[in-house]
């Protein structure tokens, strides 16, 4: 049976999830609901399926087994909260919420309607980001010493100006760290296993008009001991890559995009070769985001989408689960604890 995915919300991101819902053989869009309903009018006319008028008739709808959440980060519990009551499985953009209260809240409720909650992370499913983790995992670096990501982006005035709830704290949750920045900051975290604690700096120089940062810098000390560096900016122009580095006793990579720019470890393995021929610096791939919010391919959704559909259809637990998404929203909140009380803090 078809997995039949109603979209909570119409803007930019909504039409990356149509496209990669509409390559999956087991599941649909079945239509769309927005506040503004041209926006959901617009989008039925581009994908097909069903305009919603209110979100409530989207849950009453029995042909919806699961509702996305797009809506602004800050909006994510009330829609999926009701939607869980109703029975609905539960995709929920990045962040899941602002705060860990609120993802916390959105977790258990999830947890008692019994429905399954998954997180939209899509590089931690790129084939670069897998090898990565599985040569971690499988102790190639030796004892892990430094682990880094830079995410150094650049969106201009209009950008803030023009999207109502950016740059808030109620509704973006933060600034370039929460919108942006949390990609990267996910796969840091769950390749190094988990962030124990921060110490942080955050400003706003880049923008003017906004609540929230748009450059943050943090050092950082993982569950495992390693030391690291998170850094982020929406006003680095023109904007790079998402970088991200990691440094052990015996191996050194470095990650840009879904590039692996460097692969070295003291012990070569017979794969090790292929590797970087086939993930090395290649052409047609995007920019991942770094300038233009639009220019990413949205492959990573589809398989993140697979992996929810799966779980539905096979009465698991996604990969990236609620508690997964959870994470990087912990490490997130604590920079700017940090920050405000200029002093480390613990991730919890």
């Amino acid at each position: 049976m078809s997995v039949r995915i109603g979209i909570v919300g119409c803007g930019m991101i909504s039409e990356f999830q149509s496209l990669a819902i509409g390559e999956l053989e087991n599941a649909e869009v079945a239509g769309y609901f927005n506040p503004n309903p041209d926006k959901a009018r617009a989008r039925v006319e581009q994908f097909g399926g069903q305009f919603y008028g209110s979100l409530e008739d989207m849950i009453a709808d029995d042909a919806v087994n699961a509702l996305s959440i797009c809506s602004p980060s800050g909006a994510h519990l009330d829609a999926a909260v009701a939607g869980a009551r109703a029975g609905k499985h539960i995709m929920v953009e990045k962040p899941i919420e602002v705060t860990t209260e609120r993802c916390d809240a959105l977790i258990e409720s999830c947890r008692e309607a019994g429905v399954v909650l998954g997180a939209i992370f899509p590089r931690r499913f790129n084939d670069s980001s897998m090898v990565l983790k599985k040569a971690i995992d499988a102790g190639r670096f030796g004892t892990l010493v430094h682990a880094d990501v830079h995410i150094k982006w650049w969106r201009d005035q209009s950008y803030y100006d023009d999207g109502g709830w950016r740059g808030t704290w109620g509704l973006d949750g933060g600034g370039a760290l929460m919108n942006q920045g949390i990609h990267g900051i996910d796969l840091l975290q769950w390749l190094l296993d988990g962030v124990e604690s921060v110490s942080a700096f955050t400003d706003t120089r880049a923008h003017v008009g906004i609540e929230v940062e748009d450059v943050a810098s943090a050092a950082v000390r993982f569950k495992n001991g390693a030391l690291g560096s998170i850094q982020g900016s929406t006003g680095a122009w023109p904007g790079g890559r998402i970088r991200l580095e990691v440094c052990g006793t015996d191996g050194h990579v470095v990650l840009e995009d879904e590039i692996l720019r460097e692969w070295e470890f003291r012990q070569e393995s017979a794969e090790d070769e292929e590797l970087r021929q086939r993930l090395g610096p290649r052409t047609g791939l995007t920019s991942g985001g770094a300038t233009d919010p639009r220019a990413i391919d949205f492959e990573g959704h589809r398989r993140n989408f697979a992996d929810f559909v799966s779980a539905i259809q096979g009465g698991g637990t996604p990969t990236v689960d609620g508690a997964e998404g959870r994470h990087a929203v912990a490490v997130i909140t604590a920079i700017y604890r940090s920050a405000r009380e200029s002093r480390p803090i613990l991730v919890g």
